[in-house]
């Protein structure tokens, strides 16, 4: 997964361009490749750091998830409507984070 920030991603579609152009001529400059490879590496990185705390946001979801549900089935009959209402919220968090997980890993 990559992370560009607006600047690294303006900065890598100009280099882009200019190394198509250097490419139709057929005389790449070798800065200009390494430059995006070095963009590339840092988004990289930054994409890994992204994705690993979007996955422990989730694990949490799920984890407070699950305290919801024993909350809602240990409660008593007063409460149990509001111990539903949490569990409910419980179950949003989580299908909000699998989505994020998803959309990450996906592109």
């Amino acid at each position: 997964m990559y992370s560009y920030t607006r600047a690294e991603s303006r900065e890598r579609n100009k280099l882009f361009r200019k190394g198509f152009k250097q490419a139709l001529a057929d005389c790449v400059d070798t800065k200009v490749t390494a430059r995006i490879h070095a963009i590339d590496a840092v988004a990289a990185e930054r994409g890994q750091r992204e994705l690993k705390a979007l996955h422990e946001v989730q694990a949490t979801a799920r984890q407070n998830l699950a305290a919801a549900k024993a909350a809602e089935r240990t409660a008593p009959h007063a409460d149990r409507a509001a111990a539903r209402e949490a569990r409910k919220h419980a179950e949003q968090r989580v299908r909000l984070a699998e989505r994020a997980v998803h959309k990450a890993e996906r592109g």
